[in-house]
């Protein structure tokens, strides 16, 4: 009796698990469309910032494999927050940039295809005759970290389902 009862207990936690553990297929994109380049992310952000009068320096990431790049400069503390809105603005209008997640009243955010911008508003307290730093952080996902556009074979050719040797551990490009 009690290996009929394990027999039935064992059938039946093999039927509740059979269904979790079907291949659903490739997960879908974290983004869509296609990877920005770094530079063009970056150059479309330096020229909404300079079209409303912020200067900035571009500092990339130096880690290997993190697609990260910070702008950072300086705008004077009267018009600071409305520049910075303004840029942001502007990137939505003529970049095609979208508002990203809120992040908090503080905390300007944007996306687009691979990229996210965040911008703290300056704003607050400074003191007399200091300009206050605008810092802008772009963050890629699923990059290389690489500063411009590369086409990889991998990217143009379809993807196929059979395993062969080589690619047994690697998985296949995600179709978008």
């Amino acid at each position: 009796m009690a290996s009929l009862v394990l027999a039935a207990l064992v059938t039946a936690t093999a039927t509740a698990c059979a269904y979790p553990l079907k291949d659903l297929g490739p997960l879908p994109p974290r983004f869509s469309g296609p990877p920005l380049p770094a530079d063009t992310a970056v150059a479309e952000m330096t020229s909404v910032l300079a079209a409303e009068g912020i200067t900035v320096e571009r500092e990339p990431s130096n880690l290997n494999g993190i697609c990260h790049e910070q702008l950072m400069g300086r705008h004077a503390a009267e018009t600071a927050d409305t520049a910075l809105k303004a840029a942001f603005v502007r990137a939505r209008s003529e970049h095609g940039w979208q508002a990203g997640p809120d992040m908090g009243g503080r905390t300007l955010t944007l996306t687009k295809n691979n990229w996210t911008v965040t911008a703290g508003l300056p704003g607050g307290q400074v003191a007399q005759g200091i300009e206050p730093l605008i810092v802008m952080s772009l963050t890629c996902v699923g990059g290389d970290g690489t500063p411009s556009a590369t086409t990889s074979s991998a990217a143009t050719s379809p993807p196929t389902n059979a395993l062969t040797p080589s690619t047994a551990l690697t998985p296949s490009p995600a179709s978008p």
